[in-house]
């Protein structure tokens, strides 16, 4: 009885699991797509305007180019959140947009060539 109770289990997980993928998929999606709207129009000053990152068709010239530097979501969260160097810190971004600005530069930056 267990060994049937244990494959249904498995079974139901795997099912829940599949159903549940596109919608994950699509959070994250819309996550990303957050971010990229960050970089690009709602940060002030924009992060395009300094930063490059090929994904977002941006050519900054003034801080690191974030393609090269590849930098991870706690990397980027740190920054935005506190400045670093002539960048300002964050003072108009929700937490939910930093967040969003996090994995969209550190899920790119280095892919889009």
């Amino acid at each position: 009885m267990t060994y049937v109770s244990g494959r249904l289990a498995a079974a139901a997980l795997t099912v829940l699991a599949l159903g549940l993928s596109p919608f994950v998929a699509s959070a994250e999606e819309d996550k990303l797509a957050l971010g990229k709207e960050v970089f690009l129009e709602r940060a002030q000053p924009q992060c395009a305007l300094c930063h490059t990152l090929a994904d977002a068709e941006a050519i900054g010239e003034v801080g690191p180019n974030l393609d090269e530097l590849k930098p991870d979501a706690d990397r980027v969260k740190t920054a935005v959140t506190n400045g670093i160097g002539p960048m300002p810190a964050n003072e108009i971004l929700t937490d939910e947009e930093i967040e969003a600005i996090a994995l969209y530069v550190s899920t790119v930056a280095g892919k889009a060539e």
